[in-house]
């Protein structure tokens, strides 16, 4: 197969976005990125992008670069978009994508969140696809990437909301192996919500603190905390009838034991696939002033267990301190984590 032959449009250019994109334009592929951040757009332009994989290594790639306001002056339409915006961006960034997109064409959405029925509901399910992804990236400054997670150590599963969608699995997996290790899944529901198990654990409670995701294991009790919210997310998985099986190219009975599963995926994230000092996206986007997915991450596990009559107090605590944090009620730090802990015991033996 020609990837080269192939006009990719990457919509949403922010850390992961712009990572993954520039892998695609080093590999000869007609790309055109599309952001909603003026500056960022800017930046690349005048500046190209600049991707920092380690401290003493850095590259930089030309690449076409759109404001949302320029789709409207495309002539041409996509044969494959690679949607990296917010989860709860999605239905519109799919609508105002899918008049240009190829008949043949298909949107892959490269996100957090179980997004994969949002894209199918737009641009129709023969060509819709959905992914899981584990990137560890930063953008801190408009045009600039720091790539925490090198190829070997980024992974991708790919697969189909919809059977009719089948079809574009192979081309999709083909251009995300340019930026990791890919997976091709029949079930992609399923590594998606395992996906969300992990980022239900780690990204908001993380945040919540002001620390990066390892120091958040290590400081006080906050690893019970974090497991306490993705086992939440695994009885929920249980009721919604997913399937716990291994992500990240994991093998064994605790990648897919739910007793195990967070645990273990857990310690595997922060002793293979993110540095130290790496922040959520959850904590990225609050320091840009931007809202967070808690309510499609944490929020979701709370709805699913509700809708069967359960409790889910350790992900209702951790969405009430994020909005609030939101609302600008309350601040983010460590000053968070008796009141979140208090937080859980009352909604615990209410």
């Amino acid at each position: 197969m020609d990837l080269t032959k192939l006009k990719v449009a990457v919509l949403g250019t922010g850390a992961n976005g712009a990572g993954i994109g520039a892998d695609l334009v080093r590999a000869g592929l007609d790309v055109t990125f599309i952001d909603q951040w003026p500056d960022n757009v800017q930046a690349i332009r005048n500046n190209k992008l600049q991707v920092i994989l380690k401290e003493s290594e850095k590259f930089e790639v030309s690449v076409n670069t759109l404001h949302l306001c320029q789709v409207a002056e495309l002539t041409e339409k996509f044969d494959a978009v690679l949607l990296l915006v917010k989860a709860y961006d999605t239905k519109w960034a799919c609508q105002l994508i899918e008049p240009y997109l190829a008949s043949d064409g298909f949107v892959i959405g490269v996100q957090n969140g179980m997004t994969g029925e949002d894209i199918a509901q737009v641009v129709g399910p023969s060509r819709a696809l959905a992914a899981v992804i584990e990137v560890t990236s930063a953008m801190y400054e408009p045009g600039v990437v720091e790539r925490h997670s090198g190829h070997e150590r980024s992974w991708f599963a790919v697969g189909a909301p919809d059977p009719r969608g089948s079809k574009n699995i192979p081309v999709a997996a083909a251009l995300l192996e340019l930026a990791g290790v890919v997976e091709r899944v029949d079930d992609i529901n399923s590594p998606k919500w395992m996906k969300l198990i992990l980022n239900a654990a780690e990204l908001v409670p993380s945040a919540i603190l002001d620390l990066s995701i390892v120091e958040t294991t290590k400081f006080k009790d906050m690893k019970a905390v974090m497991l306490a919210a993705g086992d939440e997310a695994v009885e929920a998985a249980k009721l919604l009838d997913y399937k716990i099986r291994p992500i990240f190219g994991m093998t064994g009975l605790d990648a897919a034991s739910p007793e195990t599963f967070v645990k273990t995926i857990l310690d595997e994230l922060a002793a293979n696939y993110i540095l130290p000092h790496s922040k959520s996206t959850v904590l990225q986007d609050w320091m840009k002033g931007r809202h967070s997915e808690v309510n499609e991450l944490n929020g979701l596990v709370v709805k699913a267990l509700e809708a069967h009559g359960q409790k889910a107090p350790t992900n209702q605590a951790v969405v009430e301190f994020a909005l609030a944090i939101e609302r600008g009620e309350k601040t983010r730090g460590i000053h968070n984590y008796g009141p979140l802990l208090e937080r859980i015991a009352e909604l615990k033996s209410s």
